[in-house]
């Protein structure tokens, strides 16, 4: 990973076989982000699984093997109990330019990935919602 801050603005290059949930959170710690905003994310993604919220518990996730283009990557991340919450979300596009999206799981690099964070300091944290069993995002 290579990656770069200023005027709170992140911009992280993530290399093949990169973990981007993991490289997202050491992103974070290095450069100490209380909350943050992912502004862009493109690349190629392989080994990634989306969800989709089809009922309580239940992201009915699917995996992904084949390489796909990262056509746009989106979402927030939060610093709680010495952790990142990421909540991401992600279009891929395969060879025959078909998109598919949804709740981003996990995922790894297949050839790069170029993402931008926006660094904030507004107070957020995640609890578990039991009517949804979704950890929500709540302001402090």
């Amino acid at each position: 990973m290579q990656s770069k801050e200023k005027d709170n603005i992140i911009f992280l290059r993530l290399f093949p076989d990169e973990d981007l949930h993991e490289k997202l959170r050491e992103a974070c710690k290095l450069y100490g982000v209380k909350t943050a905003v992912v502004l862009s994310g493109l690349g190629q993604l392989k080994k990634f699984k989306l969800g989709y919220l089809k009922e309580k518990n239940n992201y009915a996730p699917e995996k992904f093997d084949k390489p796909h283009e990262l056509l746009s990557l989106t979402g927030n991340i939060c610093l709680q109990n010495e952790d990142y919450e990421l909540h991401l979300h992600a279009v891929l596009g395969d060879e025959k330019k078909n998109a598919i999206g949804g709740h981003l799981i996990e995922g790894k690099v297949e050839v790069t990935n170029e993402i931008v964070l926006l660094k904030t300091n507004i107070a957020v944290k995640r609890e578990l919602e039991e009517k949804t069993g979704l950890k929500g995002m709540f302001l402090e």
